[in-house]
């Protein structure tokens, strides 16, 4: 049952000009959140929406909720169909990543999907993970970096998050990819033999690529090198992995042809089906999160 404490007036101020702004634009919660207990256990968030939340969030925070009020969307704008906006007093549990002082109480705005029944969940006591900015001059206030970052923890494969928070300060991670910059095949000297030079944009400029070898009557074996020389070890990245989703999550689904170094036909098609021997084998992109 909702509690019919009013939430106080300073903390409305900061959550009705938040809702103008990134942190709580209208945004499509994550469909997997559910009502209390409903898919208890389940990990329902997937590896791309976990890194989406996570590389977006300075903050990432367990906490308990205590206390939530729902809010007409008048004050704080539209809220999507079937969802609700509520207000959120929780009890910090544990600060997972970032350097600014939190309270050891917590308010902020939430989207939360209704019930069968057009309820508000009970969300009261359930251990929730908030992906947050915090709010300068407040230690006891946050705003979400998207409507749906507050998520059952429930849903959370701990392990993956851990990892991703560990990757995302990594002087060594993979650089966010944004496009294909430029691709050529080199044929060898046997029938079935050659190499595929796949070199990506990157975000930041870093250098990028990725090697796709050929040899006679063997599968082709393709791999991602970071730095200005090609890794000649180099593998495909482990799936769960913040390489892989720079890639599985970036790449276009086909080759761009303006992309093609070559002129010739034979050199083209073949840099073509290589690419895809990389699409294929970084399998999908999947994302539960409706935007």
């Amino acid at each position: 049952m909702l509690n019919s404490k009013r939430p106080d007036r300073r903390v409305f101020s900061m959550v009705a000009a938040a809702a103008a702004g990134i942190s709580l634009a209208v945004a499509a919660p994550l469909a997997a959140q559910n009502s209390a207990g409903e898919a208890a256990g389940e990990s329902s968030v997937t590896y791309a929406d976990l890194a989406d939340l996570t590389l977006d969030a300075p903050l990432a925070i367990t906490a308990e909720v205590r206390r939530t009020s729902r809010i007409d969307p008048s004050r704080t704008g539209p809220v999507r169909p079937g969802w609700a906006r509520i207000y959120v007093e929780a009890e910090t549990k544990s600060l997972l990543a970032g350097n600014t002082p939190i309270g050891e109480k917590l308010k902020y705005l939430a989207d939360v999907k209704l019930t069968s029944r057009g309820k508000v969940p009970k969300l009261k006591g359930e251990t929730v993970v908030l992906f947050a900015r915090p709010v300068p001059g407040s230690s006891d206030e946050i705003q979400l970096i998207a409507p749906d970052a507050q998520v059952p923890a429930a849903q959370i494969n701990t392990v993956s998050l851990r990892s991703l928070l560990a990757e995302k300060l990594s002087p060594d991670a993979a650089p966010v990819v944004t496009g294909v910059r430029d691709v050529l095949h080199t044929p060898g000297n046997l029938a079935g033999e050659g190499e595929t030079q796949i070199f990506l944009k990157t975000k930041d400029g870093s250098p990028a690529s990725i090697a796709v070898v050929r040899a006679p009557s063997q599968p082709p074996v393709w791999g991602l090198s970071t730095g200005e020389l090609v890794q000649i070890d180099a593998r495909p990245p482990r799936p769960g992995t913040l390489e892989w989703y720079r890639l599985a999550c970036s790449l276009p689904a086909a080759l761009p042809v303006e992309a093609q170094l070559a002129s010739d036909p034979a050199l083209r098609q073949q840099a073509a089906a290589d690419y895809q021997v990389v699409i294929e084998q970084l399998g999908p992109c999947e994302r539960r999160r409706e935007f």
